[in-house]
Parts: structure tokens; C-alpha cells; sequence
């Protein structure tokens, strides 16, 4: 009964071992979507000089060359002031009204110096004809001649200095734009009282259209400075915003509180986005020589402890390689080892093939 049973339990397990065995379960392969395929972007790695760049505090300044103060030319009652701190003003426009004492005596000086005239050449003329009839001498003629230059000459002078002042016929003194630009400085208000030898500038008007942005570059920077370098702008106002410049002027002279050197950059200033004393971060670029493999910094995944980017061949052909980085500066990175000019990587949405490809 024993032996009978072992043989058919020997007749099953041959039966199952001979029947037909199921094939393992094919491991399919990676490919990227069509929707993926649309969602990335593929960059190539370049070889690039390897550039560096130095970050400065600074602020926005005016032009100083399109800068004018303008100042008082004579002291009074300030009666109308017709800008404020901002306002664009043309060459010439009227900007505040003084009422002056000074204004009031050049203009009687005028007054006296034309009536002074016309007596002179009056008298002149008395004596021509009496010379002329023998009833003066030559001397009488050449000095009634020479009262007439001397009442000409201070005619002359008063005119002139009322042409600089910008006088009328009354006693109110117009203060002008000298130039086309921007009020960026008010130092008066209707009422004020002007003394006649006051030192300080009512207005600062300024023509914007090109600004300059000052920074401090720190001692242990000053080597790395060059006149021409490439710098771009931020500021507060508009943080999404980069503007480009160039380095046109570095002063020799540091200050003697930060031990800081002040550098110029011009740029220009379309939209009139940048305004006088904005603060401003400055990035100054500069290379330092030699060249190396680069990619665009957003390709470069960081996981582990270690950087990695995506070489793409094609859409089922697809590398996680793991790269070394030198450094990155703005949106590039540089590489040292692990990629070879040529080849390409996933530039944008890398992450989620990283993700599908590594989970």
C-alpha cells in the first residue's frame, strides 16, 4: 500500500516537472512620454572660459556730468515756488519767484544809467554844434565825448547783470531750469526767506536718461577691479530686473573708515526705472582663466550628498550620471569631471525623470 502510493505521488511531481514551465515576467524599459517629452527642455555642454563674479553694495547716483545746482543770485522773499521734489522740467520753465530789494536797485540802476545816457549824448551834441560856430573849444567836444562813453559804459554794465539775473521791469527775480531733467533736490518753500549771501542750492535738477551706481569694493577685492568689466544691477523696486553696465571709473582713494575703494558703473536707464539713491546690489563678472565643460545650473540635481545630471541620447536612452562641480555662477555650472562637451542634458522638469528613473 506504501509502495503504491510513492509511485503515484512520483508519477504527479514528473507529470508537473515535464509540463510547460510559465516564462518570467519581461522588465519593460524606461521611454518618456509624449506629454514629458514636451514638459523638459535639453541643453547641450559647452566649454566656456571660466568666469567669477564679485557681489558690491551700492547706490544709485545721478549723472554728475548732466547734474546742475541751482542757486540764488540774489536774496529776497521766496513768493511762489512752482515744482516739486520729482518733476520733470524743461530748460528755461520757471521754477520759483523771489521778490527782491537787490532786483528792485539794479533796476533802478538801469533806470540812471539810461538817463545818464541820454543826458550825456545831449550834451554832446551842444557842444559839436557850439564847436561848430566857434564858440567852444575841441577840449569842450572831447570831453563831453568821453562823458558819453563813460554813461554807455555803465549802461552796458547794468544791462548785462540784469541779462544774468534774468530781470524784468519789476522787482521779482525768476528762478529758471537751466537745463531739460528731473527735480531730484528741493531746498525751498513758498515764504522762505533768502539771504543775499546764501550758500546753499534751491534746486538740483539732473537729466536721468543715464545714471551712475556707486559701490564699495572691500580691500581684499581691490586686485580683482578692472575698468571695463561687465556689472549687472538689482534693486528693491524691480527684483526680477537685472540692468547691465560697465565699470568706467575706480577712485584711488579709499576710505578711511571701511578701508573701502569706490567704483563707478554707468549704465543706461531706459524707462527711467532707476532713481537717484536707490540702493543697488552690484555684480561685477570677471574670468578667471581657462576654460571647462559647463551646463545650465538648473540641470544640476543635488541628492545624497552628490550631483548628478540627466544625459539624454533619446527618450528610452536616458542617464543618471553623477557629475563633479567646480562651481556655479549665475545659471551656469561648471563641471570637472563626469560630462564630455557634446553631450546632453535635462535642463528643466530633470527632477521628475530623475525621480521615475532612480525610485
Amino acid at each position: 500500500m506504501k509502495t503504491t502510493l510513492f509511485l503515484l505521488i512520483s508519477n504527479v511531481a514528473l507529470l508537473i516537472s515535464c509540463g510547460p514551465k510559465p516564462e518570467p515576467e519581461q522588465e519593460k524599459a524606461f521611454m518618456l512620454s509624449d506629454t514629458m517629452m514636451h514638459r523638459i527642455s535639453i541643453d547641450s555642454v559647452t566649454t566656456q572660459p571660466v568666469r567669477s563674479e564679485l557681489t558690491l553694495v551700492g547706490k544709485v547716483m545721478a549723472d554728475e556730468n548732466r547734474v546742475i545746482k541751482v542757486f540764488p543770485l540774489v536774496g529776497g522773499n521766496v513768493e511762489d515756488v512752482k515744482v516739486e521734489l520729482g518733476d520733470y522740467v524743461r530748460k528755461g520753465q520757471t521754477i520759483a519767484s523771489i521778490r527782491s530789494g537787490e532786483v528792485a536797485d539794479i533796476e533802478r540802476q538801469g533806470i540812471q544809467a539810461r538817463s545818464d545816457l541820454l543826458l550825456a549824448e545831449k550834451n554832446l551834441r551842444v557842444a559839436q554844434d557850439l564847436f561848430e560856430t566857434k564858440l567852444t573849444s575841441q577840449r569842450e567836444v572831447v570831453a563831453a565825448q568821453k562823458e558819453v562813453e563813460k554813461a554807455q559804459a555803465e549802461a552796458n554794465r547794468v544791462a548785462e547783470v540784469s541779462r544774468i539775473y534774468g530781470l524784468g521791469k519789476t522787482s521779482m527775480y525768476t528762478v529758471k531750469a537751466p537745463i531739460d531733467g528731473y527735480v531730484i533736490e528741493k531746498n525751498v518753500n513758498r515764504g522762505m526767506q533768502l539771504r543775499s549771501d546764501n550758500a546753499n542750492n534751491l534746486f538740483t535738477i539732473g537729466q536721468i536718461s543715464e545714471v551712475s551706481v556707486l559701490a564699495n569694493v572691500n580691500e581684499s577685492d581691490i586686485g580683482r577691479v578692472r575698468i571695463g568689466m561687465d556689472a549687472t544691477i538689482q534693486t528693491l523696486s524691480y527684483p526680477d530686473e537685472l540692468f547691465r553696465g560697465k565699470v568706467d571709473k575706480i577712485y584711488t582713494v579709499l576710505d578711511p573708515g571701511t578701508k573701502a575703494m569706490t567704483v563707478r558703473i554707468r549704465l543706461g536707464n531706459k524707462g527711467m526705472k532707476l532713481r537717484p539713491e536707490m540702493h543697488a546690489t552690484v555684480t561685477l563678472h570677471y574670468e578667471d582663466g581657462g576654460q571647462m565643460a559647463t551646463v545650465p545650473a538648473g540641470s544640476v540635481i543635488f541628492d545624497q550628498s552628490k550631483h548628478f545630471v540627466m544625459v539624454f541620447r533619446s527618450r528610452s536612452d536616458i542617464d543618471t550620471r553623477e557629475v563633479n562641480i567646480l562651481k556655479s555662477v549665475g545659471d551656469v555650472a561648471y563641471i570637472k569631471s563626469g560630462l564630455k562637451p557634446g553631450e546632453r542634458v535635462i535642463s528643466k522638469n530633470q527632477l521628475l525623470v530623475y525621480d521615475a528613473i532612480n525610485d
